[in-house]
């Protein structure tokens, strides 16, 4: 169905969010279809963004609560590391980086015409983590914290928050490792990469939830499924969509709105992502 933007989005309040994880320099490609094997695809328009799983969730945030996110991370010291800083702090996010001898991630994600997409990513995912000297001792600050890359310790920091939750991309065998439970666990229940075995948990997040794009998604424990909101225009590019989705679900519950009110507040962020180029 199609909604207005959902009313408890007024009355978010000031909180102190941040988001623990990976940015990569991404060229997106407008092509008139996805290749297929043997074809070449031509790309009608580009263009450059600073973006990943952090970026996109922190702004997303940011935008929900009319304010500055943190932003914890790590970052090459190259060219691509100087653009995303500078973007993303241009963007309103306040980084906090762990500066590496590595190059800056990159990707490109080609569009299709129909608003489907296709990512391959290039280089080491850089991540922050517990032994970087980084803000970890200032994590019970934190209203909210939603991760997308770390390590165990990095995870068992960010616990002081008085929320926190996570995606699968960081890794299951680190969030095992970590015997952290989680506020929320949020990712696609349609990527490869993100699935998860939700009863393997120990201990199991309150709540987690399963994203599947047009379908809506389902909330464990109790399987409960919600449906998606349509868009307020065509559809065009769905990169970013289930980041925003995750960042304004965060925020929705670091607010301590109820459930069904983040789901709301999500599910409208993740539709209008996907209306424009880029994630933003």
């Amino acid at each position: 169905m199609k909604i207005d933007a959902p009313k408890e989005i007024l009355s978010l309040p000031k909180l102190k969010l941040a988001v623990i994880g990976h940015v990569e320099w991404v060229t997106f490609l407008k092509v008139d279809q996805l290749p297929l094997a043997g074809e070449i695809s031509h790309a009608k328009d580009s263009f450059e963004e600073a973006a990943g799983g952090a970026a996109v969730a922190a702004i997303q945030m940011a935008r929900l609560i009319n304010g500055p996110v943190d932003l914890i991370t790590s970052l090459g010291k190259d060219n691509y590391g100087e653009k995303c800083y500078e973007r993303l702090t241009k963007l309103g996010l306040n980084l906090k980086v762990a500066w590496r001898e590595k190059p800056t991630r990159k990707a490109i994600s080609l569009i299709s015409k129909d608003g489907e997409r296709a990512i391959t990513v290039i280089g080491e995912r850089l991540q922050p983590i517990a032994s970087d000297n980084l803000c970890w001792r200032d994590m019970k600050n934190y209203d909210g914290i939603f991760v997308t890359a770390t390590d165990k310790e990095g995870i068992t920091f960010a616990r002081e928050a008085k929320f926190l939750s996570a995606t699968p991309r960081i890794g299951t065998n680190i969030l095992k490792m970590s015997k952290v439970k989680l506020n929320a666990l949020i990712g696609s229940g349609l990527d490869p990469g993100e699935k998860i075995n939700f009863e393997e948990l120990i201990p199991r997040p309150d709540i987690y939830i399963a994203t599947k794009g047009k379908s809506g998604g389902s909330i464990y424990p109790e399987n409960h499924k919600y449906k998606s909101i349509k868009p307020s225009s065509k559809e065009i590019d769905t990169y970013g969509c289930g980041d925003c989705f995750a960042g304004a679900v965060t925020t929705a519950l670091s607010a301590k709105l109820n459930l069904e009110q983040a789901i709301k507040i999500g599910a409208y962020c993740g539709a209008e992502c996907s209306t424009h180029y880029g994630p933003y």
